[in-house]
């Protein structure tokens, strides 16, 4: 292996709840209530397809899609800047990775602006070598296309490469790409079926370990 990919929310950084949060907030102002278990439906999509999805469901009037996107991702920024926490094992991990020579790089289905938030709030600013945001992609997680971006840019094979999500959607994004892929579920998604094509499954990033690469 050469590089390792992250993802970023849910799996370097404890936002869900943050954005399950942020999302019932700015969706009720437009007459949406929200579950924690609809805004799960969304997990792993990009803010403006996040905002599709339930304007194609429960369409509201008055008020534009960019702006509730927009809303959604100043309450995401804030929450994340005042609350948010590193998972467990994501330091160590990212200490076995490079300690082993390999280049890592983020790709997330999140913005710009929110990536810059999280690498901040978590003291990470130095770490990754590069961020590719799926924002700027035609199309978002599952699709590959962030990843592709980001082998891409790395210049290396997409075989030589690490991905870690905790999103079906990932998942599905990263082995479409072609990347040895590491799936970190959320508790209670642990034995979800739609994680099973992944090439690797760990309850946390703390039970991540190179041996695990080659077991033999």
């Amino acid at each position: 292996m050469k590089a390792a990919i992250f993802d970023m929310d849910g799996l370097i950084i404890d936002s869900e709840p943050l954005w399950r949060l942020a999302e019932r907030e700015v969706f009720a102002t437009v007459g949406l209530e929200l579950t924690d278990e609809g805004c799960r439906r969304t997990t792993g999509l990009r803010s403006d397809e996040v905002v599709g999805y339930w304007f194609e469901r429960r369409p509201w009037t008055g008020v534009d899609r960019t702006e509730v996107v927009r809303e959604l991702e100043n309450g995401v920024s804030r929450l994340i800047s005042e609350r948010g926490r590193a998972l467990p094992g994501v330091h160590r991990a990212i200490d076995l990775i490079r300690g082993a020579g390999l280049r890592l790089a983020l790709a997330t289905s999140s913005s710009h602006e929110i990536i810059h938030v999280v690498l901040s709030t978590l003291g990470l600013v130095d770490v990754f070598e590069f961020a590719c945001s799926a924002a700027d992609e035609d199309r978002g997680k599952p699709d590959p296309a962030v990843y592709l971006t980001t082998v891409d840019r790395l210049g290396v094979a997409a075989g030589d490469c690490l991905a870690f999500e905790d999103s079906v959607a990932g998942v599905r994004a990263a082995r479409a790409a072609g990347t040895f892929t590491i799936a970190v579920p959320a508790p209670d998604d642990f034995d979800d079926p739609g994680f099973d094509p992944a090439d690797l499954k760990l309850r946390s990033l703390a039970d991540f370990d190179l041996k695990l690469l080659d077991p033999s």
